[in-house]
C-alpha cells in the first residue's frame, strides 16, 4: 500500500514449495497466488491502517512474467476495481523495478533524470537510459539468457540449493576469481549474451568431473566465484561503454541480481574510478515486491495513465 511516494505496507508472501524442484514450477506458482492472493491484500490494509473505500487506485502487474500468476493478479485488480468504482493501472514489471528507486525511503538517494539503470534479473538484463517516470530507452539487452538465469542455471548444476543466484554470491566471497577462466561471449553494441555462457560453464564442470568426480566439491568456492566475476565483468563492460557514450555519469542498478554484493562491489569501485554517482536499492526492494508495483502506480497515476478494462488485457505497457 501507498500514500503518495511513501510505503505504508509491502507484504510478501514467500513460495517455499519450489526448492523442491530447484526451479519455479509455474503450475504450483499460480496455484500459490490464487490461494495467498486475499490474505495477502487483507494484510497489506491491515497494516496500512486503512480500509477499501479509501483507496483511490489499483496498481498490478501486467507483465513480463509467468501467465498464470500474473492471470490471477490481473483478474483480481480488475474485480476490485470495478467493485470499488476506482481506476486500475496496469504495471510493467522491469519499469517497477527501475522506479523502486523512488520509494520515500530514509535510506534510499534519489537518482536525477536522466540516469542510466542497470537492470538485471532472473528473466531480463537490460541498459536503460531514463529520461523521466514514463520515458525509458532500451540501449543495450540480452539476445537470448539472462544474468540471473545463468547463476541459477549453474547453481543448479552445482547442487546449491534455490534460488541459487545468493547462494553462488555467498561461496564467491570465499574462492578465487580468477581460478578459471570462462570465454564472454561477444554480440553488436550494448547487447548482452550469456546462453554460451552458460553452456560452456556446463561442459567445463561436466567434462571435469569424469574426469574427477569430486570436482565439484573440492572447487566449489572457485567455480562460483570465477563464474560470478565473468558475469560481472560482462556487465559492468556494457555500463562503461554505455556511461561513456551517453556522458551520464548517474549510474543506477535494479532488479533481482542488483542485491548481488559483488556486483554492489564492482559498481562502487568503478565509482571511484570514474566519478560515478551511483544509485541502489535496499535490498528489500531489490527482489520482486509489491512496494515497486505501488510506486510504478503512482507515477502512472499521476500521468493520467489509467488503463480500462480493455487496455488491462493488452501488452500496450512496453519498455522503449
Amino acid at each position: 500500500m501507498i500514500k503518495n511516494d511513501k510505503i505504508l505496507s509491502n507484504i510478501i508472501a514467500g513460495q517455499a514449495v519450489h526448492k523442491f524442484y530447484g526451479g519455479v514450477v509455474p503450475e504450483l506458482a499460480s496455484r500459490a497466488h490464487q490461494q495467498q492472493i486475499v490474505p495477502v491484500v487483507d494484510s497489506a490494509l491491515k497494516k496500512a491502517g486503512i480500509t477499501p473505500d479509501q483507496l483511490t487506485g489499483i496498481a498490478y502487474t501486467q507483465g513480463p512474467g509467468l501467465l498464470g500468476s500474473l492471470l490471477v493478479g490481473s483478474s483480481f485488480a480488475k474485480a476490485m476495481g470495478m467493485a470499488l468504482n476506482i481506476p486500475i493501472f496496469p504495471i510493467h514489471h522491469m519499469r517497477a523495478h527501475v522506479l523502486a528507486h523512488f520509494i520515500a525511503d530514509s535510506g534510499m538517494r534519489t537518482p536525477p533524470f536522466p540516469f542510466i539503470c542497470l537492470t538485471v534479473s532472473g528473466g531480463h538484463t537490460q541498459l536503460l537510459r531514463v529520461s523521466d517516470p514514463q520515458s525509458f530507452e532500451i540501449l543495450g539487452e540480452t539476445t537470448d539468457d539472462a544474468a540471473g538465469e545463468a547463476f541459477d542455471k549453474a547453481a543448479r548444476l552445482l547442487n546449491l540449493p534455490y534460488p541459487g543466484g545468493p547462494e553462488i554470491d555467498k561461496l564467491a566471497a570465499k574462492g578465487n576469481p580468477q581460478k578459471f577462466t570462462f570465454t564472454k561471449p561477444k554480440v553488436p553494441g550494448l547487447n548482452f549474451s550469456f546462453s554460451g555462457l552458460k553452456t560452456g560453464f556446463r561442459n567445463f564442470v561436466m567434462n571435469n568431473q569424469q574426469k574427477n568426480p569430486d570436482f565439484i566439491s573440492e572447487n566449489l568456492p572457485d567455480l562460483c566465484a570465477s563464474l560470478q566475476n565473468t558475469i560481472l565483468e560482462m556487465l559492468m563492460e556494457n555500463l562503461k561503454r554505455a556511461a561513456k557514450q551517453t556522458g551520464i555519469r548517474h549510474i543506477a542498478l535494479a532488479g533481482g541480481v542488483s542485491a548481488n554484493s559483488g556486483l554492489r562491489a564492482m559498481l562502487e569501485k568503478e565509482a571511484l574510478a570514474s566519478g560515478w554517482e551511483t544509485y541502489v536499492p535496499p535490498l528489500a526492494y531489490c527482489t520482486d515486491n509489491g512496494a515497486m508495483i505501488a510506486i510504478a502506480g503512482y507515477f502512472a497515476m499521476l500521468a493520467g495513465d489509467a488503463g480500462t478494462q480493455a487496455d488491462a488485457a493488452r501488452a500496450r505497457w512496453k519498455i522503449g
